[in-house]
């Protein structure tokens, strides 16, 4: 992640004291009044607090809404509020605290009020010593799902729900990466905001090559879930590669009884000739054919009597591979390690009806943090090209990070391969990683690859000075691949964090691909069987490595 300034003024923090009016009127219930003079309006967060909600209110017009968890005795960091479009003007914060009554002389005693600050700039330096070597993560703030995403001009744009006013999930807005590699992202302006029908939820991106919804030739269409009073599907469109959105003005073009209704996914079938969008709807999924784009006709449902159904569906896929389709959908809670996890369907998909002999749960990825899995739009060479968010909803808004919270997994090539008498779903590392390979060293550092060969029952020890370790580890005749995280560090922040997985590997493995990197582990079989995905904290990197079974190779890798 490059470093990022929010405004082209001096980088040095030239923070001036609000020359402000503050009106206490009880009940957890404060008027700020100030005058826009500089870019930004920097907001003191303590993420213990409860949160407040801050209308900002201009000519007697409420102009933008936000959740903040404003600073009461500490601040753990602050976070901007662009008010440069109201410069010279003269604001109210209209601020109101959650968590039932407080008192006004504890809210009159909190630290906000003598921290809040207006500076030309907001430095996104990195401070934190998490922060991925080569995995995308947010230059500030809350990361979840990948949105949106798609390849145009040789450029991917990767766009993800993001929280602008703290490192916890809130106010979720599509935030916006884009990269010529898959691994070097740079950090773009905020793609879509939150409005009158709602926050801002996953959805995809298509490239409208052929003018389909009268928006231009290769017009970049956005779908995307409004989160109001109800979930609803809107659409907006971008004449300039997917930098600025409009929104459509007939939205919300889809609207659903069902209390959990989002996460549209939206491709061009060949084989139909048509448009089709595949959404999650409680614990099944929804398919549609559009000719245009804007108007929807409901096809079939898919769902019941399938795979997991131990929390809500959501973030699907829905895409071809050779002669057979590949469905994701993605779960919380009720992965197979707990929490969040991504299960997948294959079958056969006519635009209409999606069928699959399939009944039981398959998982694409057998670690805690692999969750919100889906493809970019018009990949070369027809790749199904993944990415992931590498959390899980058990802890994600507690791990041990300040400046941001969560990154992506590395991209991976899904593939369809037969073993043992079934189907199943592959994940290859995308061949953009190996590029990143330069020396061969002895023992590991905070960004490396591992080549394991396999050579009879496999044990694999990557450990550090403080006795910290992750091991993992290869039977042979049981075909089990395990990988232990409950020694890596610090794991005392969730009951659910430390843990140890598992999966039985299709066909068996005869080599393993482990990339490293700061908070990282995933574990690869080398032909792309199986694959798990792991979240490490450890107080230094693993600098050791002990093995035994297997011969093993080290790559540094480098951007």
């Amino acid at each position: 992640m490059k470093r990022l300034f929010l405004t082209v003024a001096t980088a040095c923090m030239m923070m001036t004291a609000m020359a402000q009016q503050t009106f206490f009127t009880g009940g957890g219930h404060v008027m700020v009044k100030d005058k826009a003079q500089k870019k930004y309006l920097l907001l003191p967060v303590q993420e213990d607090r409860d949160g407040a909600n801050i209308q900002v209110i201009c000519n007697n017009l409420t102009v933008k809404s936000l959740n903040v968890k404003l600073a009461a005795d500490r601040v753990d960091y602050f976070v901007p509020l662009d008010i440069e479009e109201f410069g010279g003007q003269n604001l109210v914060f209209d601020i109101e605290f959650w968590g039932g009554e407080k008192s006004t002389s504890e809210v009159k005693n909190y630290l906000c009020w003598t921290k809040i600050r207006q500076s030309e700039s907001f430095d996104t330096q990195n401070r934190e010593r998490f922060r991925p070597a080569y995995h995308h993560s947010p230059a500030y703030g809350w990361m979840n799902d990948p949105n949106g995403m798609f390849y145009l001009d040789g450029v991917y744009h990767l766009y993800y729900q993001w929280n602008p006013y703290g490192s916890q999930w809130e106010n979720m807005t599509w935030g916006h990466s884009t990269s010529k590699d898959l691994v070097s992202w740079t950090p773009e302006q905020p793609a879509i905001l939150p409005d009158g029908l709602g926050a801002i939820f996953s959805g995809s991106c298509v490239v409208d090559k052929n003018n389909s919804a009268g928006f231009g030739k290769n017009a970049v269409v956005a779908f995307y879930t409004s989160a109001g009073r109800n979930q609803t599907q809107s659409m907006a469109y971008s004449t300039d590669g997917g930098k600025t959105f409009v929104k459509f003005s007939g939205n919300p073009i889809l609207t659903d009884e069902s209390r959990d209704f989002r996460d549209p996914k939206v491709f061009y079938n060949e084989d139909f000739g048509r448009w089709n969008m595949i959404l999650a709807a409680g614990q099944e999924m929804k398919i549609y054919s559009s000719q245009d784009l804007k108007n929807w006709t409901f096809e079939s449902s898919f769902g019941s009597g399938y795979g997991c159904h131990d929390g809500v569906w959501e973030c699907p896929d829905l895409m071809k591979i050779g002669d057979k389709w590949l469905l994701i959908c993605n779960i919380n809670p009720g992965g197979v390690f707990g929490g969040s996890a991504t299960q997948y369907f294959i079958g056969d998909f006519d635009g209409k009806r999606f069928v699959s002999t399939q009944k039981t749960a398959k998982w694409l990825d057998y670690g805690k943090d692999h969750y919100a899995t889906v493809t970019f739009f018009n990949a070369p060479q027809n790749r199904r090209v993944a990415l992931a968010w590498m959390s899980n909803w058990q802890y994600a808004n507690d791990v041990p990070t300040k400046q941001f919270r969560s990154s992506n997994s590395v991209p991976r090539n899904l593939f369809i391969f037969e073993a043992d008498g079934d189907k199943f779903c592959g994940s290859k590392p995308s061949e953009e990683l190996l590029r990143l390979r330069g020396a061969i060293i002895k023992q590991p550092t905070e960004a490396c690859e591992i080549l394991a060969t396999i050579k009879g029952d496999t044990k694999i020890s990557l450990s550090n000075t403080k006795n910290e370790c992750v091991t993992i580890s290869y039977d042979q005749k049981s075909k089990v691949l395990k990988f232990d995280r409950r020694q890596s560090g610090n794991v005392q922040f969730s009951r659910d964090f430390a843990a140890e997985t598992s999966v039985k590997v299709p066909g068996g493995s005869k080599a393993l691909r482990i990339f490293i990197d700061k908070c990282s582990v995933e574990v690869f079989d080398s032909e792309g069987k199986a694959v798990m995905t792991n979240l490490v904290f450890p107080a230094e990197s693993y600098s050791q490595i002990t093995s035994t079974g297997c011969k093993t190779t080290i790559y540094q890798l480098n951007k």
